[in-house]
């Protein structure tokens, strides 16, 4: 993983919804770290250096490093509430983790070689069905993203998820429960507006031909 991301956290005595509102107004993020054995531990972090690094799509998919009162924490964000209509972070949640436990973890889909694949060169369209996919693995293979390599998508196919390429030790936790679970990521197909205007010239076409042959029928009378 290339990116590196680093809280730098304040434990958090005051409680509630008053103390949560009055933390905001001075610049702050409520937010809490729980996990790997030890009590969940309110904190409160910079609004602004917050804000600035969620920018970053993969903040999400990252091990974290939280500082905290001269020590340093390995978690990952379990979630993030933003407010409806203002660009301003609520509230965040952190899961702590240990090298040797199992995380879960979403990790976006990067779609490459859409222009290169068949069914697009034949006048279909790309479809992404998902763009995130839930993982499980240890804390050291956990991937930045995910490629999902269009390439050799052909015409009215479909990219599912037993077909995207993961690392050593990751799995898709949505495979984990059969068979049947094995998703659409993508598909290709003609858009439906082609689709119509070449039927309706299809079906157009024996008429024309009828219509020319009753004119010259009616030129030799």
């Amino acid at each position: 993983m290339s990116a590196e991301f680093v809280l730098n956290a304040e434990l958090r005595a005051d409680m509630g919804k008053g103390a949560s509102r009055r933390l905001r107004h001075a610049g702050k993020v409520p937010a809490i770290i729980y996990g790997s054995g030890k009590e969940p531990t309110p904190i409160t972090l910079e609004h602004n250096e917050l804000a600035h690094q969620i920018e970053n799509e993969a903040f999400f998919s990252h091990i974290l490093s939280v500082k905290l009162e001269g020590k340093d924490e390995s978690a990952i964000v379990k979630d993030l509430q933003r407010h409806p209509s203002r660009p301003i972070i609520m509230h965040m949640d952190l899961q702590r983790i240990s090298a040797t436990e199992t995380i879960r973890v979403n990790v976006p889909i990067h779609f490459i070689n859409e222009e290169q694949s068949p069914g697009v060169r034949e006048g279909g369209l790309i479809s992404h069905s998902i763009s995130e996919v839930e993982v499980q693995c240890l804390p050291a293979n956990l991937p930045e993203y995910i490629e999902a390599d269009l390439g050799e998508l052909d015409l009215n196919s479909i990219y599912h998820l037993t077909d995207l390429k993961l690392p050593e030790g990751v799995e898709i936790v949505e495979l984990t429960h059969g068979e049947s679970h094995d998703q659409a990521v993508a598909s290709v197909h003609i858009p439906r507006a082609a689709k119509e205007e070449t039927e309706e010239g299809e079906a157009g076409a024996p008429a024309a031909e009828g219509e020319a042959a009753e004119g010259d029928a009616e030129s030799s009378d």
